[in-house]
C-alpha cells in the first residue's frame, strides 16, 4: 500500500494504525498449524487493539493444535484500521487487512458457538451494508470509511462490491465526481482521469479495467462505449464529472436448482476454505475461481457467435511452443504421438432474460448486452479427483480449486478508476434519478432514449442494490448452517465425537437404569459362531485324514503291482538260464580242498551282487540260486527298481557251459 507522504494526523473518524503491510502470499503453499503458546488476539475494545499481535501473522487455526476457549467470539470484524492518504482527507487506506490478490480470496470469520462442529462461522465487516468490500479490492483504490467513496491512484484498478446478484432485477446509481478525461489541478499526470462501471464476475481481475475479458461487461466514461472482451462498440453518450450513471442488471427470476442425481454437478453449493489468522483476526482463506481456457479463447474470436461454436476455437495442438517443439523424445523405436488437448467445452448463457442497461443522468441508453454468461463454473471433467482428499502430514492442509458453486458467484458491480478518478456509490433506496417502476417494459419500447422516464403509481418491478446485502448475508449465516448440519451427521454416522467440544461424560444413574441386558444376545451369537466354526475345522480334520488313507491304500496298490510285475520277469529268466549244476558240483568236488572252484564261464563283476555271507564255497555265483529280491512289504520302490534291472542284466548274461 502507498505510504503517506506527510506525517499523519488523526481525523475525527478515522482510526490510526501504524504498521507494515501484509507480505505477498505464495501462490503455492501450505499451512502449519499454530501452535499452542500464541496468545488471544485484544478485543477491539481492550487497550491496544490497535496494535498488531506479536507472533505469527498468517497461520492456521485448528482445533487440534490449540484451545479455541480463550480467544473472543466476534460478531463483527475488527478489521480494517483506515489510515488517511493526506492529513484531512476523506480517503483511506485500509490496513491491516487481507486483500485478495494472487489468486487467493479472504472473507473475515469468527468463532462459531460453543457445541458447533465446524469452529468458525462467517461474520460482517463494519459497516454492515451495501459499500465496496475491503478485501475485494486492489490496494490502489482507495475508499472512505463508510465504504461508498472511491478514488484511484495510477492506470487501471478496479473493486467489487460486497454483495453479488444471482438472480432477479437490480439498480444501482454511480455519481462521476472526478472522470471523463479531467484531472485534478494538482495532478502532474499526462493523462486525465476515466472511469469504467459494470458488472463483473469473480473471475474479472482487479489490476484491470472493466470489460477486459469474458468475464465483466462495461460501459465506458470517455466515449459512452460498451466494452467486453476489450472489444469497444458503440453504445450510449459519454459520461463526465458531475454526471449520475444509473446500473441495471436483469438475471433470470429464479436460478438453476442442482441436478440431485449428479454430485458433481456446478450448481452444487459446496465451499472450499481454511481458517487462518491475520494480525490478531480470523480470515477464510480460498482459492480464488480460475478463469477457463474457453472464456480466453474468446479474445482471440472475432465475434461472439463464432466463439461460442467450439469448431472456430483455438487448438493447442496445431502449433507448438518453441520449448515443446525442441524437447527430445523419450520414446524408444517409435514417434512420440502428441497428446490431442481437452475438448472445448461450452459455455452456458443465462439466457435473453438476462441483460445489462445504463443510465446517464436519468437518461435510459438501452440494452447494453444480453444473453450474459452463466456465472457457474464450467463442469470440470476430472471433478472426481477433487473429491478424494490428499492425505498429508498431520497439522498441514493443501488448497485446492472448488469446481462447485460456494455461494457467493454472481455478478457484482464492478467500478474501474483510472488514475486520479473518483466516485461515489448510491445503492439506494433514495436516488437522484429514480428509474422507471418497470424497466424491461420501457426497455423493449422503440426508442427508450426518447421516453420521458417519470415515476408513476405502476409496482416497481426491480430492488434497489442496498436490499442485497441483508440477504446475502442470511444466505451465507444459511450455508453455515447447513455446513453444521452436514458435520453433525458426519459425527453421528462415523461415530466419532465432536473435536471442537470436549464430550461430556454420562451420569451415574443413567448407567444404572441402563442395565447390559443387550449384551448376552451377542455372546450367544458369539458362543454359535464358535461353535459353528469348531464343526467347520472337524469336518476338514475328517476330510484330510481320508485323503491320507487313501493315498497311502493306493501307495500300498502300486506297490503289490510292482512286486508282482518283478517276481513275473525273475521267473521268467530262470527258465531261460541252461547252466548244468550237476557237473558244476562234481567238479567242485574233485578240487583240492581249500582251493576255489573255477568256473567255466567268466563272472561278471559289474552286474553280479555278493552273498549276504559270503564264503569259499559260495564264490560260484548262480542265480536260481541265491535270491535276488526281498519281498517285505517295507522294501522301498526305489530299491524295487534296482532289483528290476539287476535282473535284467542277469537275464542278458551268456550261457554257462561245462
Amino acid at each position: 500500500m502507498e505510504a503517506p507522504s506527510s506525517p499523519r494526523e488523526p481525523s475525527p473518524a478515522a482510526v490510526i494504525i501504524s504498521t507494515a503491510p501484509a507480505p505477498a502470499l505464495s501462490r503455492k503453499r501450505k499451512h502449519a498449524a499454530i501452535s499452542q503458546n500464541i496468545a488471544a488476539s485484544p478485543a477491539p475494545s481492550d487497550p491496544g487493539a490497535a496494535t498488531p499481535t506479536p507472533g505469527a501473522e498468517n497461520v492456521v487455526l485448528h482445533t487440534r493444535h490449540i484451545d479455541l476457549s480463550a480467544r473472543p467470539r466476534l460478531t463483527i470484524s475488527r478489521h480494517p484500521g483506515f489510515i488517511p492518504i493526506a492529513p484531512g482527507s476523506p480517503y483511506h487506506n485500509t490496513d491491516p487487512l487481507c486483500n485478495n490478490r494472487l489468486n487467493f480470496r479472504y472473507t473475515p470469520a469468527g468463532l462459531a458457538p460453543p457445541g458447533s462442529s465446524p469452529p468458525f462461522r462467517t461474520i460482517e465487516s463494519a459497516p454492515t451494508s451495501f459499500r465496496v468490500s475491503w478485501e475485494d479490492r486492489s490496494v490502489f483504490v482507495k475508499v472512505t470509511q463508510d465504504g461508498l467513496g472511491l478514488k484511484g491512484e495510477k492506470g487501471f484498478r478496479s473493486a467489487r462490491c460486497n454483495a453479488p446478484v444471482r438472480e432477479g432485477k437490480w439498480y444501482m446509481e454511480v455519481k462521476v465526481e472526478m472522470g471523463g478525461g479531467e484531472k485534478p489541478s494538482e495532478s502532474q499526470r499526462r493523462e486525465g482521469s476515466h472511469i469504467r462501471l459494470g458488472w463483473a464476475r469473480r473471475e474479472a481481475p482487479l489490476n484491470g479495467p472493466a470489460g477486459l475479458d469474458g468475464y465483466s461487461y462495461a460501459f465506458r466514461d470517455k466515449t459512452g462505449e460498451k466494452v467486453h472482451l476489450s472489444r469497444p462498440r458503440p453504445y450510449g453518450k459519454p459520461f463526465k464529472t458531475g454526471d449520475v450513471v444509473g446500473m441495471y442488471i436483469s438475471l433470470p427470476a429464479k436460478r438453476r436448482e442442482p441436478n440431485r442425481k449428479d454430485p458433481y454437478d456446478p450448481a452444487r453449493i459446496k465451499r472450499e476454505r481454511i481458517a487462518i489468522e491475520f494480525k490478531g483476526q480470523e480470515y477464510f482463506e480460498s482459492l480464488e475461481y480460475a478463469q477457463s481456457k474457453e472464456m480466453m479463447a474468446l479474445m482471440d474470436a472475432s465475434d461472439k457467435a463464432k466463439a461460442n461454436s467450439t469448431g472456430s476455437m483455438p487448438s493447442s495442438a496445431t502449433k507448438k511452443s518453441a520449448t515443446v517443439k525442441n524437447l527430445p523424445s523419450t520414446s524408444r523405436g517409435s514417434k512420440a504421438t502428441v497428446q490431442e488437448p481437452a475438448p472445448m467445452r461450452p459455455l452456458p448463457t443465462l439466457g435473453s432474460d438476462s441483460y445489462v442497461a445504463f443510465f446517464v443522468n436519468g437518461e435510459c441508453q438501452g440494452v447494453a448486452f444480453q444473453d450474459l454468461y452463466d456465472y457457474l463454473p464450467l463442469r470440470d471433467p476430472s471433478a472426481k479427483a477433487h473429491d478424494k482428499k490428499k492425505a498429508g502430514r498431520e497439522g498441514f492442509r493443501e488448497h485446492k480449486q472448488n469446481p462447485f458453486d460456494d455461494g457467493t458467484l454472481g455478478y457484482y458491480p464492478f467500478i474501474s478508476l483510472f488514475n486520479e478518478a473518483r466516485v461515489r456509490i448510491n445503492p439506494g433506496p433514495d436516488f437522484d434519478y429514480p428509474p422507471p417502476p418497470d424497466i424491461d417494459a420501457f426497455l423493449s419500447s422503440t426508442d427508450p432514449m426518447d421516453t420521458d422516464v417519470k415515476p408513476s403509481q405502476t409496482p416497481r418491478t426491480w430492488r434497489p442494490m442496498c436490499e442485497r446485502y441483508p440477504e446475502f448475508i442470511a444466505e451465507q449465516k444459511a450455508i453455515d448452517d447447513l455446513e453444521e448440519q452436514e458435520a453433525q451427521t458426519t459425527h453421528v454416522t462415523q461415530g466419532k465425537p465432536d473435536r471442537s467440544e470436549k464430550p461430556e461424560k454420562p451420569e451415574k444413574p443413567e448407567k444404572q437404569t441402563k442395565p447390559s441386558k443387550p449384551e448376552k444376545p451377542s455372546q450367544d451369537m458369539d458362543q454359535a459362531q464358535l461353535d459353528k466354526m469348531e464343526a467347520h475345522r472337524a469336518k476338514r480334520r475328517a476330510q484330510a485324514a481320508r485323503r491320507r488313507e487313501r493315498k497311502a491304500k493306493e501307495a500300498q496298490q502300486e506297490a503289490e503291482a510292482k512286486r508282482r510285475t518283478l517276481e513275473d520277469a525273475a521267473a521268467s529268466t530262470s527258465t531261460r538260464l541252461s547252466v548244468p549244476v550237476d557237473d558244476a558240483l562234481i567238479s567242485a568236488d574233485h578240487a583240492t580242498p581249500g582251493t576255489p572252484s573255477t568256473p567255466y564261464f567268466q563272472q561278471q563283476p559289474s552286474t553280479a551282487a555278493a552273498s549276504p555271507a559270503p564264503t569259499v564255497a559260495s564264490d560260484i555265483h548262480i542265480p536260481e540260486v541265491a535270491s535276488r529280491y526281498d519281498s517285505s512289504a517295507y522294501n522301498s520302490e526305489y530299491e524295487m527298481d534296482i532289483d528290476a534291472h539287476q535282473r535284467a542284466e542277469d537275464s542278458r548274461a551268456p550261457s554257462l557251459e561245462l
